[in-house]
């Protein structure tokens, strides 16, 4: 919530949330899905609609992101 409201004070709006690609080293910053979507409702709660950003996963072979 810090984040998207400090964002939208330098003018930026917050539009895509991603879910980290599986990689060495990266998984201390990973969460499940379902942690992911509880997340993004708590946002929702919160904050205006602008400033809650699309959860997304970014798939292999599809032409956009997936939303989640």
């Amino acid at each position: 919530m810090e984040l998207s409201e400090a964002l939208f004070d330098a003018k930026v709006i917050p539009y895509y949330l991603h879910q980290l690609d599986k990689v060495a080293g990266a998984s201390h910053f990973a969460v499940s899905d379902e942690r992911a979507r509880e997340l993004e409702q708590q946002l929702r709660a919160r904050l205006p609609g602008f400033l809650v950003p699309k959860l997304v996963r970014e798939i292999a072979g599809e032409a956009s992101k997936t939303p989640l």
